[in-house]
């Protein structure tokens, strides 16, 4: 390795012309958008529309297994301490219901498979489940505290003041 720099050797990198235009600056990043009047965000949304999600969440069972009962509990878990309303902790039990519900309705149904009504009732159990998700989903995100009619309440709460 020898010390040679462009100056030593003679060979320099010419200017650039003259003509040519300097590259345009970066503008600066904005900053995400603050909540309106410092309204509370949950994994980056606002409360109905997380709340909504929960609901929501008890289908991603299509993607990974047993996804749909693991994420809207840690949904529930992790973020309903942070909730002054009581939104996300009645949303939560809601949903803890709604899955004890119609897991019990599936073993009964799936039992009466041998007395043939069950293969009747199953696919209404299935129709039943998802209907009310989805219902309860579009509740939660409008703000509106839907209990779903049919559900055994294990946990009971009164839905918090609005």
């Amino acid at each position: 390795m020898s010390d040679e720099t462009p100056e030593t050797t003679g060979s320099t990198t010419p200017p650039p012309p003259a003509n040519t235009p300097a590259p345009a600056p970066v503008p600066p990043q904005a900053p995400p958008p603050a909540p309106a009047s410092g309204e509370a965000m949950f994994w980056g949304m606002k409360r109905d529309k997380f709340c909504m999600f929960m609901y929501f969440a008890l289908f991603a069972n299509v993607i990974i297994a047993l996804a749909g009962v693991v994420l809207p509990i840690v949904m529930w878990v992790t973020n309903k301490e942070k909730d002054a309303s009581g939104a996300i902790n009645w949303h939560g039990r809601n949903i803890l219901n709604l899955m004890i519900s119609v897991f019990i309705y599936s073993a009964v149904a799936s039992l009466l498979i041998f007395a043939i009504i069950g293969f009747i009732l199953l696919p209404l159990v299935g129709v039943f489940g998802l209907v009310v998700t989805i219902m309860a989903g579009l509740k939660a995100g409008e703000g509106k505290y839907w209990p779903v009619p049919y559900c055994i309440r294990f946990f009971k709460d009164p839905p918090p003041a609005a």
